[in-house]
């Protein structure tokens, strides 16, 4: 890949380059948020991805992951997010996971000493809780997506800790569950500050020949690019914290 990084080289100098091709980055979660943040980390030179989902492509993802295509509907997310980034840079290192986040993943994740970072962008929350909680009591670094449904502004969407967040319900109920097992909440989140458009009623999460049942939840609309910039903006974090690190 060393043509297409000929730009991504005027900026980060040849050691640049070597420290994001020596690191890597596992992406939990690869709808709009992941599927974003995994492309961005792969296209600035970032040496090994493993990409973890139990999800198939499905026609409600078309407006929103980049995955999302009318040719790679009914395909497992980890397969078509794979072979987009192979075709991006052949070089890239793609490990797949195709499961389901539970507790023990997410604990074995966050003791996986050949992970630098791990971005958080699944929806469970009792299992977000787990992966972020694991992650910083083994000190693994870590960045977590709120909520990006819902939201319309990009000017209010903004990366901070998860005690200073604003307007965000999946926030507000994340310190809640933070809390009840005293958990750290200083860590990097990418939220929005903007109110949220209300969303429909809540409806029972099944369970499926791959997840369990979860707690009712609201379906929220989205907009084409807020995940995406969720996304973005946490490889944009990821890509600094690996040069600095």
């Amino acid at each position: 890949m060393a043509g297409s990084c000929a730009r991504t080289e005027i900026l980060l100098g040849q050691q640049g380059l070597a420290r994001l091709a020596e690191s890597h980055v596992v992406v939990t979660g690869l709808g709009g948020v992941g599927g974003a943040c995994a492309e961005s980390l792969c296209r600035a030179g970032v040496g090994t991805l493993t990409l973890i989902d139990f999800d198939i492509i499905e026609k409600t993802d078309l407006n929103r992951q980049v995955i999302a295509l009318h040719s790679t509907l009914g395909l497992k997310k980890v397969d078509a997010l794979a072979d987009r980034l192979h075709d991006i840079n052949p070089d890239t290192v793609i490990i797949k996971r195709d499961e389901f986040i539970d507790r023990e993943t997410a604990q074995l994740i966050a003791i996986n000493k050949d992970y630098n970072f791990v971005a958080d962008c699944i929806d469970a929350i009792a299992y977000k809780t787990v992966l972020i909680d694991s992650c910083n009591k083994s000190e693994m670094p870590i960045i977590s997506s709120m909520g990006a449904g819902g939201r319309l502004d990009p000017t209010q969407v903004k990366i901070s800790r998860m005690d200073k967040t604003q307007n965000c319900a999946l926030a507000r109920e994340m310190r809640k569950q933070l809390r009840n097992i005293r958990a750290s909440m200083k860590f990097p989140v990418v939220h929005s500050t903007e109110l949220p458009i209300k969303a429909l009623p809540h409806k029972a999460v099944t369970a499926t020949d791959t997840s369990p049942a979860g707690r009712p939840r609201a379906v929220n609309g989205a907009i084409s690019y807020m995940p995406n910039i969720f996304g973005l903006m946490m490889a944009g974090y990821i890509v600094q914290s690996l040069l600095k690190s």
